[in-house]
């Protein structure tokens, strides 16, 4: 039987951290057996909010790094850049053409990150950007595409223009897929200040960093700010060091939440009891991202062969959008 198509993403922001492991890159991992994975780097997107491109190749060069030590199989799921397959701006373009401003300027997640971002201005390619992630996954008429609830919207609105789209030019033989969203089941884990984990606010945990750099970033990881010594009873529900736990130890959760709420566990052992279990889970990670440090040309290599490889596919679709369009 032919596998479904998935198309999944990020912006190349170069190290990738936990946040990235549990919402994203154990599921694509997961799902390479079972669907037709596509991943895509998305370097056109990350300027939408920040036009600054000096360290774009090099923090693409990490995240893939990440995604081939995470498990990801070069083989079977091309991995490539966005800006190196042009007929992403050309579907981008014609897809521009069906759907309104006001439709877009409705988008939720645009609204969350104009808010979290404090922009001022919105720039158009920003607005659009739901636009060309429908060309993104339609180019290569993505059928399932694994999100988070925050990204549904976008989803919703690749359906309309994949409808629209057809029925506009093809409607007794449709061109494109209307794709569904398929959820993470653990979409989010708090950066240790409690809130979204982000490099730019410094609360996370890389997948390359060190033992000791684990051990210290967990030493200031926000607790249970009644829990202040050993013997108070703690409330592990609010405590971001018992989600960590519930992630990354869980033969141990149940004894560590009855320690917490008992008093008997104090903050200092649980968070190097977490830290151990971290380290164990990201040491296969980190040996195979030292081999690929030290083999630039292989990581290189995986990336030309992913993009001839995705670009192919790309043509043949823009093939068929010119050919309904009657503009081929």
């Amino acid at each position: 039987m032919r596998k479904k198509v998935i198309l999944s993403g990020m912006r190349p922001t170069g190290k990738l951290h936990l946040g990235h492991l549990v919402g994203a890159l154990e599921n694509w991992v997961a799902l390479q057996g079972e669907y037709q994975n596509y991943h895509l780097i998305a370097d056109y997107h990350a300027l939408t909010t920040n036009p600054d491109t000096s360290e774009i190749y090099q923090n693409s060069l990490d995240m893939l790094i990440d995604w081939l030590s995470a498990g990801l199989d070069p083989t079977i799921s091309p991995m490539f850049r966005q800006s190196q397959i042009k007929e992403h701006t050309e579907l981008f373009l014609i897809f521009s053409m069906l759907i309104t401003t006001s439709r877009l300027e409705r988008n939720p997640t645009l609204k969350e990150q104009v808010r979290d971002l404090a922009i001022e201005t919105i720039a158009y390619g920003h607005l659009g950007y739901p636009v060309l992630q429908a060309a993104d996954i339609l180019l290569y008429k993505g059928e399932v595409v694994p999100v988070g609830e925050d990204q549904l919207p976008h989803i919703e609105i690749t359906r309309e223009i994949a409808r629209r789209f057809n029925a506009q030019y093809c409607p007794d033989n449709p061109v494109f897929p209307e794709p569904e969203g398929k959820l993470t089941k653990f979409a989010r884990l708090p950066g240790l200040d409690g809130k979204r984990m982000s490099k730019s606010v410094g609360n996370t945990i890389l997948l390359s960093d060190s033992p000791h750099e684990i051990e210290q970033k967990l030493r200031s990881a926000l607790t249970d700010p009644q829990k202040i010594r050993k013997g108070d009873p703690g409330r592990p529900d609010i405590c971001l060091v018992f989600a960590y736990h519930s992630k990354f130890n869980s033969t141990e959760v149940d004894e560590i939440r009855l320690g917490c709420e008992s008093g008997a566990l104090g903050c200092v052992e649980c968070k190097k009891r977490c830290a151990l279990k971290i380290i164990e889970t990201l040491t296969p990670h980190r040996e195979k991202r030292l081999y690929y440090e030290a083999h630039l040309d292989e990581v290189k290599a995986i990336l030309i062969d992913g993009e001839a490889r995705a670009r192919a596919v790309a043509q043949q679709t823009m093939h068929q959008v010119r050919d309904v369009m009657k503009m081929g």
